[in-house]
């Protein structure tokens, strides 16, 4: 990936994740040695990155961060084609995190991935601070394509702090 393509993905990642739900521009570009962690893109007929996918994939699961769409082509169909080709290709499970859907466009996202295939878990989660001064952020996890035993949450989760987002001391919840 060249560096004009990873500007455009964090602008688009700027404009599409509020501070607390992304890193900032070091901490992103980093993730780009990290073996676990890639990047899928959807280029239009410039090959200009109009949506991407930054994806986590362990041995027993994959992790999707973030999906992005650039606003002037969202509702055309390519974030769930994006998906379904990820979902498609993929032999393991696929987990992602979903704000609470006490919101009209939390619970529209939450369709979205339902519609996909994915299954809303029941158990507390917490998504651990992406940068100084943010705050742990309350969330769902999502899993496809069943919901998780208590088990495999709890692995996950622990999985995704220790790897994703670098916490070796876990919260209480």
């Amino acid at each position: 990936m060249n560096d004009k393509q990873f500007e455009h993905i964090f602008a688009l990642l700027k404009a599409s994740f509020p501070t607390s739900e992304r890193r900032n521009y070091a901490g992103q570009k980093e993730l780009l040695a990290d073996p676990h962690y890639r990047l899928i893109t959807e280029t239009n007929s410039d090959n200009q990155v109009i949506a991407f996918m930054a994806v986590w994939e362990f041995p027993s699961f994959r992790f999707i961060e973030h999906i992005a769409v650039d606003p002037n082509t969202r509702g055309s169909g390519i974030g769930g084609k994006i998906m379904a080709s990820y979902m498609e290709e993929s032999s393991k499970p696929i987990l992602l995190e979903v704000e609470y859907p006490d919101t009209d466009m939390a619970q529209r996202r939450i369709g979205f991935y339902e519609r996909l295939g994915f299954r809303l878990n029941p158990f507390d989660y917490v998504q651990p601070p992406l940068q100084k001064g943010e705050t742990y952020l309350p969330l769902k996890i999502m899993s496809y394509p069943q919901i998780l035993t208590e088990e495999e949450f709890t692995d996950r989760k622990e999985i995704l702090y220790t790897n994703v987002y670098k916490v070796t001391e876990l919260p209480s919840q």
